[in-house]
């Protein structure tokens, strides 16, 4: 009989210090689906160097919400990167959500960022280009090989704390100070 698998869904992960994947160095990553088939994360602290205006002309969406227009764009992760992703609070009546929690939703529409141009979206949102994605037993094992640290999410952590201090603030919400963690003694 096999034992029930642990999923991280609507958590983060966190890259241990020793991380050296330049996708992950230092990220925080929020889960949106993790399953027996594999998981699907958002980086939350990783600029696209670009604002949300470029994506709106990239998409030809006519923008009357200045702070829209100039809201930062993440870059979510490696797998599919020309394509949007928004991690907004539940509700809305978006054309292809994921609910992650009663809480949270990953909308990918183009409803949404039109929405969200003229000042009609999600009140908060992250708006990220590409994801990471795992297949099957990949993220167990990397958590077993002590890659990541998962700690619970946080809306705050997520929509509210300034970019560089996401990954230290993910960390603190369990008590641990990542900036002190090393690398592990003896693996090799």
């Amino acid at each position: 009989m096999m034992s029930r698998a642990t999923y991280f869904n609507n958590q983060f992960i966190i890259a241990m210090p020793g991380l050296a994947d330049p996708n992950f160095s230092h990220t925080v990553t929020y889960l949106c689906q993790h399953n027996q088939e594999g998981a699907l994360g958002i980086v939350i602290n990783r600029s696209a160097q670009m604002k949300l205006g470029e994506i709106f002309k990239q998409m030809d969406i006519r923008a009357t919400s200045s702070v829209a227009a100039q809201a930062p764009v993440f870059a979510g992760g490696p797998v599919q990167q020309e394509r949007g992703f928004v991690i907004h609070p539940a509700g809305g009546n978006w054309d292809a959500t994921l609910p992650v929690s009663e809480a949270i939703s990953l909308t990918t529409s183009r409803d949404v960022i039109e929405a969200i141009a003229v000042g009609k979206g999600p009140e908060k949102y992250l708006v990220a280009l590409g994801y990471a994605g795992w297949g099957e037993g990949q993220l167990e094992k990397e958590m077993l090989d002590n890659a990541w640290l998962n700690t619970p999410f946080a809306t705050g952590v997520l929509f509210d704390t300034p970019v560089d201090l996401r990954w230290s603030a993910a960390a603190g919400q369990i008590g641990i100070d990542i900036n002190q963690l090393t690398m592990p003694a003896g693996h090799g």
